[in-house]
């Protein structure tokens, strides 16, 4: 962390700009308010950021930013996407500048959407294991890989132990293909996945190919996204390049759900059946299961009630003005309801698309059920803009690494993990 900043506790950041303290919770807790962990992993408050929620209190900001980000150019820059789903990833790169030379994905349904939407992408359907890759194909090489634990063959930890997985296949194809730039993506949870062993062994696969890492957690919800969406990005610079590796700063606003649905088209969605509608119409706007009744809660969570945990997803109604939950593939399961802030129905396909940032004409092939569970699979539009508008500013030079970035590198990792 960088020294130049000065930080405060959120008892002291709410005697500076005169609140609560629970105030600057209940914000921290929505998303409203950047925080960042002191050695102790107490939540602290940078004055930059003191100072822009003080400079917002009181006014009233009827300003709508929700927009699906796009450059007028494009770059001469090319990537193969693998691992490809509904295109999240690959819009977002196109949106940035950046040409596709080659889409991968398995799922039939996914790869519809990706020919719907973009008939004059190269879309392969199909195993990955399957793929040939030459040198020289493309400048990055991006892919959202399914974590998997490793066996550790011999416990080296390299490129042959790995086979089988389909880190493996991303590994493969950047060790053919050779690109400037390496890009992988995946949840929170790979950063303690196997204890740490999984994510120590891709750093160290990607090394050893000739690349140096650093990885970062991203929060969607400061990057124009209005769901708080989190998602572990990898990045590997070859290492004959003189290139920072770099991520993206977040931006000093974040996104409601109010805005994100503002004229949303109507569109299909699933339903609640009658007896859940009824528990649903008594959870208030940004409430859950612990808003009903007691009676009512053991009888809604069975089991789950005496069980540990918060269980914050389950009978969760959105609130209009913070970003939405992180979406899953179904909004109306027991554990993952996505319940529209007003009416008692879970979000639509399209509202489930908005708040993925994915634009209004983006069509999603098969039924209802695959249409969700496309959606919810995927990266972020706006997110995967700013990392692809990174990677041409990376390329062609024109950013350096910025000390106020905090980076997971592959020696601080393993000290996290053992903490």
């Amino acid at each position: 962390m960088s020294t130049n900043l000065q930080y405060f506790t959120a008892g002291e950041a709410a005697i500076k700009i005169g609140i609560s303290v629970d105030t600057i919770r209940r914000w921290d807790k929505k998303g409203l308010i950047l925080a960042k962990r002191d050695s102790r992993n107490a939540r602290i408050f940078s004055i930059d950021e003191l100072n822009r929620i003080q400079s917002r209190l009181g006014k009233d900001d009827n300003e709508n930013r929700y927009k699906i980000l796009k450059n007028k150019s494009k770059s001469q820059y090319s990537v193969i996407e693998l691992f490809a789903g509904a295109g999240g990833t690959a819009l977002g790169m196109e949106n940035a500048g950046i040409e596709h030379v080659l889409l991968n994905e398995w799922d039939k349904y996914a790869c519809s959407t990706l020919r719907t939407n973009r008939p004059n992408w190269n879309v392969i359907e199909g195993d990955v294991r399957e793929l040939k890759f030459f040198k020289g194909q493309a400048d990055i090489v991006q892919g959202g890989f399914p974590c998997q634990a490793f066996s550790y063959a011999g416990n080296k930890m390299g490129f042959e132990d790995i086979r089988g997985t389909m880190f493996f296949e991303f590994a493969r194809c950047v060790k053919e293909v050779k690109p400037k730039i390496a890009v992988g993506e995946n949840v929170r949870g790979l950063l303690t996945h196997d204890g740490g062993r999984t994510l120590k062994t891709m750093v160290s696969v990607l090394e050893d190919l000739g690349y140096t890492v650093q990885y970062k957690v991203l929060k969607s919800h400061y990057f124009d996204v209005p769901q708080k969406r989190e998602r572990l990005i990898i990045i590997g610079v070859r290492n004959d390049l003189d290139i920072s590796v770099v991520f993206p700063k977040e931006r000093d606003y974040v996104l409601t759900v109010k805005e994100a649905l503002d004229n949303c088209p109507k569109s299909e969605g699933q339903e609640y059946p009658k007896n859940k509608k009824k528990i649903m119409e008594l959870i208030p706007a940004g409430g859950y299961w612990r808003d009903l009744p007691e009676k009512l809660q053991k009888e809604y969570m069975g089991a789950s009630y005496f069980m540990g945990g918060g269980k914050t997803g389950m009978a969760r109604r959105l609130s209009w003005d913070e970003p939405s939950l992180t979406l899953t593939c179904s909004p109306a399961q027991k554990q993952t309801e996505r319940c529209h802030p007003e009416e008692t129905r879970p979000l639509s396909v399209r509202e489930y698309a908005r708040i993925q940032t994915f634009p209004d004409d983006w069509k999603f092939s098969g039924s209802v059920a695959q249409q969700y569970k496309q959606i919810g699979n995927a990266v972020p539009v706006n997110l995967s803009y700013h990392i692809g508008d990174l990677l041409i500013k990376m390329l062609n030079g024109e950013i350096q690494q910025n000390i106020e970035d905090e980076v997971f590198q592959p020696q601080q990792m393993l000290f996290t993990v053992a903490a």
